[in-house]
């Protein structure tokens, strides 16, 4: 080991065609892994084998069989609504055909008893009467009234005159009065009076949006003057 010794020289253990050979081997191990590591994920995801034609084939089988799920379930939905609104429909005809026989029937009493009036022994003495009036609230801007007017003592000649009705309100914090018929000709050709036992007279009245009524007031007049009157309050 002195500056003097033989030169060293350095050798491949193995020849180089072995190494070739080696390597070769080495990444024909590697591919055949490969391929067996492809194959074994290939056969245990469904999604990687089988024919793709057959599972698109598949897939829409299941669209059409959802779709038409989906229709038929549509179709029950639409009869049933339409089955809900045939009943509220018929309910809401039934609740107005109610209401319009007990209207009926109130008026039905009020004729019962007027007509009760008219026997020999409550004749009562000649003259103009209100038998009945009411007055009720039938809208925020309407106020529904029913008069009955009379003639006793038999009523041996024919009455001429015609109706005549107040409101009193308040609005605004503000009392005020509404009289009825207004001037217009029209108007006051719905109040005349003309009849010789009785005569019914019922009508709506419009009122101011926003007016609260306190009490209405119902006039019998002939010739300017009043033979009857009565109010109600509300």
């Amino acid at each position: 080991m002195t500056i003097s010794a033989p030169k060293m020289t350095i050798k491949r253990h193995l020849p180089w065609p072995l190494m070739v050979l080696l390597w070769a081997a080495v990444l024909a191990v590697g591919s055949l892994a490969a391929v067996w590591t492809y194959q074994l994920g290939r056969n245990n995801l469904p999604g990687l084998h089988g024919d793709t034609g057959e599972q698109i084939e598949q897939l829409s089988e299941q669209v059409r069989k959802l779709t038409a799920e989906n229709e038929r379930l549509q179709s029950a939905s639409n009869a049933s609504q339409n089955e809900l609104k045939i009943a509220q429909t018929a309910q809401a005809t039934l609740a107005t055909q109610v209401k319009n026989l007990e209207a009926e029937n109130n008026r039905q009493k009020e004729d019962l008893a007027f007509f009760d009036s008219l026997l020999p022994t409550n004749l009562g003495a000649p003259g103009i009467t209100i038998q009945r009036f009411k007055a009720e609230q039938a809208a925020p801007t309407q106020l529904r009234y029913r008069v009955l007017v009379m003639q006793g003592g038999g009523g041996t000649q024919q009455f001429a005159g015609n109706l005549q009705l107040s409101i009193n309100i308040v609005q605004g914090g503000k009392s005020a009065t509404l009289n009825f018929p207004e001037g217009n000709a029209a108007d006051q050709a719905r109040y005349r009076l003309a009849f010789k036992y009785y005569q019914r007279v019922e009508g709506l009245l419009t009122i101011p949006e926003g007016a609260t009524v306190k009490s209405v007031a119902v006039r019998v007049l002939d010739r300017g003057q009043v033979r009857a009157q009565q109010s109600v309050d509300l």
